[in-house]
């Protein structure tokens, strides 16, 4: 029985890690789908191939190499240093040709003279299948230059390999020349094709990241700005309700009322500022203002002149008076308010003062800061601060301009 128990436990626990790895392969299946779909990697898994890309292509000097193996080169150990420093040369040569800071250094120029001085020695020296090395270093310094040096590097070098081919091999060596000029101009090329595509995902990437943070911060601005609001208004009428409920039932029933109206249109603007397509309407904020002020035991005085306001200029305004409003009912203790917009054709100003102490209205999180980002983002600007015959005064200002020029609160 103990045997049998312990297949059993061994069957079980096998199947266990069978499950376990079915798992871990389709969450890695899973992620490379939603890679593929989404059309995002990592920005390492992008852009040119590495150093090792290069190696294979050394197998062009492999005649040279034999020639030495079997004593058909003069002077072999000449012969074969030559290809040590070589092969050791182009290796730390194309190796840094991928790194640009590493590319770029004093030590990667000097790297490819020196291998440009071992090519043409032992080409000079030995010609025949040896002026193969012709071409490796057009690879190499393909590899390593970028740009403007790309071009006459290539034609310098490809001229030098035709002189010492035809001194050596005549014409025979003809296409020593177009190989090496082929070399250097491709492996440039696509190189720098390479990691320009590799930029330009990067690129794309942190713009999607960059739009996904500001979705995250209009979203987060929208959601404190609607919130501060309607609570405020919530708990102002509600205290209203509580205090005239003992004496008068109808006028409680109508605070009532308004609570309910007012949870109402925050859960439809709540929607509008999740989908990103909510429009503020001044009108409609100064009249919440007032009835807010009101409700709250304060006098409230508003004035409105001057020319109409592009929606988009009214929409910003807009989140300046209801953000005020709610500041003057939570933090100021003021008993009068007076919020004033005045128009010109070639500014729009809104000035909001009340009779308070100002205190919170400058703390930090209490959404001027976000209010003064937006104002800036459409040319405008937003000053708060003590008023000169006390009390506190926020100046809101935005120019006059197009519907299309006003940047719009709202994401797609």
């Amino acid at each position: 029985m103990s045997a049998i128990s312990g297949k059993r436990a061994r069957r079980q626990e096998f199947g266990r890690r069978i499950a376990r790895w079915k798992a871990g392969a389709g969450a890695q299946l899973s992620e490379m789908r939603a890679k593929e779909k989404s059309g995002r990697s990592d920005p390492g898994d992008l852009g040119p191939p590495n150093g090792f890309s290069m190696l294979p292509w050394l197998l062009m000097g492999m005649g040279s190499f034999s020639n030495v193996i079997q004593g058909k080169t003069g002077n072999p150990w000449i012969g074969g240093l030559g290809l040590l420093a070589f092969n050791s040369l182009y290796i730390n040569v194309v190796f840094r040709a991928f790194h640009k800071q590493a590319r770029e250094a004093r030590v990667t120029k000097h790297s490819l003279l020196a291998l440009t001085a071992v090519t043409f020695a032992l080409a000079i020296g030995y010609g025949g299948s040896w002026l193969m090395f012709f071409p490796l270093l057009g690879l190499a310094t393909g590899a390593v230059l970028r740009g403007r040096q790309l071009a006459p590097a290539g034609i310098a070098l490809s001229i030098a390999a035709a002189v010492v081919g035809g001194l050596r091999d005549g014409w025979d060596a003809a296409g020593i020349a177009y190989g090496t000029f082929i070399s250097v101009m491709v492996t440039g090329a696509i190189l720098a094709l390479s990691e320009t595509v590799k930029e330009l995902r990067s690129t794309r990437e942190e713009l999607a990241r960059s739009a996904v943070e500001k979705e995250r911060l209009r979203f987060s601005r929208d959601l404190h700005d609607l919130l501060g609001h309607t609570l405020s208004v919530i708990v102002v009428k509600a205290e209203a309700t509580r205090r005239l409920a003992p004496r008068d039932l109808d006028a409680a029933l109508g605070q009532v009322t308004d609570i309910e109206s007012v949870g109402r249109q925050a859960l439809t603007e709540i929607r509008e500022a999740v989908t990103g397509y909510r429009e503020g309407s001044l009108a409609t904020e100064l009249d919440r203002a007032r009835d807010l002020l009101e409700a709250a035991g304060i006098d409230a005085v508003v004035r409105q002149s001057g020319p109409p306001l592009a929606p988009q200029t009214a929409a910003l305004l807009g989140w300046v008076v209801r953000e005020c409003a709610t500041n003057v009912v939570r933090h100021s203790r003021a008993t009068r308010c007076e919020i004033e917009v005045a128009g010109t054709a070639e500014r729009t100003r809104l000035l909001i003062t009340d009779d308070g102490r100002g205190v919170g209205s400058t703390a930090p999180g209490s959404g001027l800061k976000g209010l003064a980002e937006r104002l800036a983002a459409a040319g405008g600007s937003l000053e708060s601060g003590p008023a000169p015959h006390g009390g506190f005064r926020v100046t809101a200002t935005l120019p006059v301009t197009e519907l299309s020029t006003v940047p719009e609160e709202r994401t797609p």
